[in-house]
């Protein structure tokens, strides 16, 4: 699309409206989670799932760092691979996610095997991976923008789980608890980068494409877990199925 280039205020407004009506909080297996009407199988189907894009975050950054031009530039992705990776002397994002599964009741083991995978997790997660590799890194720093909504999930997410589920406390949740300051750094920065390299109205475009595509894959992965887990409840051949699953079982409806 062509046109005149978008001030940088109308640049983030139409980012920020891509996540009003596209980010994953909107998924009705998102609400469910949040409003305590899974079981503790559905909730473990849903960790053990999220482990695949968690432990590929830093695949993925990794991949960016290797293209990135500048030192500063680089500094900044080595920032967020120490994020989830941990620097060797406190955790990272993934073992913390490892601790909610093992809180959960998930065997390490099993959950790093990726044995219990829903395939429409691993093509999702590897799309998101090659995308980052694959296009510009203009494309690629846009896409890591859905961190902009995540605050307010995260925020709900916990507060919800531990309101209503017996079976996780504060430590079972402690991966979201460094977001909620990590995820606004990561914006800041990504939103000041688009902003000054998007220098072209097609350049524009292809930041907020590279948003939608984000929002899409997370919004596929909740697809795939409600599909499976909670109707019509089909887990395909040999995806983690809960103890006691029945499968077609719906949940809780709203008191």
């Amino acid at each position: 699309m062509s046109g005149p280039l978008l001030p940088r205020e109308e640049l983030e407004a139409r980012l920020r409206a891509i996540g009003a009506e596209r980010y994953h909080s909107l998924h009705p297996f998102h609400r469910l989670l949040h409003d305590g009407r899974l079981n503790k199988g559905q909730v473990q189907a849903w960790a053990l799932n999220r482990y695949y894009y968690q432990a590929s975050i830093p695949a993925k950054d990794a991949s960016l760092l290797a293209r990135l031009p500048t030192t500063a530039l680089r500094r900044e992705w080595r920032r967020r691979l120490e994020d989830h990776d941990g620097d060797g002397s406190k955790p990272g994002g993934v073992e913390r996610w490892l601790r909610l599964t093992g809180g959960l009741g998930l065997d390490e083991g099993y959950v790093t095997s990726l044995q219990g995978l829903l395939p429409a997790t691993r093509f999702a997660v590897d799309a998101y991976v090659h995308f980052v590799r694959e296009r510009t890194v203009l494309e690629a720093v846009a896409s890591s923008l859905t961190e902009m909504f995540s605050p307010a999930i995260i925020s709900e997410r916990v507060s919800g789980m531990l309101r209503a589920y017996d079976f996780v406390d504060e430590a079972t949740l402690a991966y979201f608890t460094p977001r909620l300051t990590q995820a606004p750094q990561d914006v800041a920065f990504a939103l000041d980068y688009v902003a000054e390299e998007a220098r072209t109205r097609e350049q524009q475009e292809a930041v907020m494409a590279a948003l939608r595509f984000k929002c899409d894959l997370l919004w596929a992965q909740l697809d795939a877990l409600h599909h499976a887990y909670v109707a019509p409840g089909l887990p395909p051949p040999g995806a983690f199925v809960p103890e006691a699953f029945a499968p077609g079982a719906r949940v809780a409806e709203p008191a």
